[in-house]
């Protein structure tokens, strides 16, 4: 009797990046090339991104969300999404991703309804604030660090 097949291989993990405004765009690259896993930058406008047949560059139209919507309609559970906004964060999740912010710290299944209930509540402070708000605090060495060790763990832990 003839040896059963090797089971197919995984598909390869898939980074989806929400470019427009993603400080760690250099550290994904390295890290996918790395573990071999396909890159997709998603935009509204180009990037220059580097010559390799496993990054590219995905343009979308400038409608409402339309980056939003293509990341989300490609995430699924060998995705992991680079994002800071919170509403696209839940819908990756629902779709099985793993989703890391830009500092390293990770959205799950357990943190994102007290981030979009905390973001609700932000917007409607700053409504009220007549355009007066602060801003994110300044991106440091210690998030880009934070980063790095948190895509490799996930990395590593999406691995066949």
């Amino acid at each position: 009797m003839p040896d059963p097949a090797p089971a197919p291989a995984p598909d390869p993990v898939t980074i989806l990046v929400d470019a427009d405004a993603c400080p760690v765009k250099e550290e994904i690259y390295r890290v996918g090339e790395r573990f071999g896993a396909e890159v997709r930058v998603v935009s509204n406008r180009p990037f220059r991104v580097p010559v390799s047949a496993r990054v590219k560059r995905v343009v979308v139209s400038d409608g409402f969300d339309a980056a939003d919507d293509w990341i989300a309609e490609h995430a699924d559970a060998r995705s992991v999404v680079i994002t800071a906004d919170i509403l696209l964060a839940e819908r990756c999740l629902k779709a099985g991703a793993r989703v890391l912010k830009h500092d390293g710290r990770a959205f799950d299944a357990a943190s994102i309804g007290s981030a979009v209930a905390t973001r609700a509540i932000m917007e409607d402070l700053r409504a009220g604030m007549d355009g007066a708000h602060g801003g994110p605090p300044p991106f440091g060495k210690a998030d880009r660090s934070n980063f790095l060790q948190a895509l490799d763990r996930v990395m590593v832990e999406l691995r066949p």
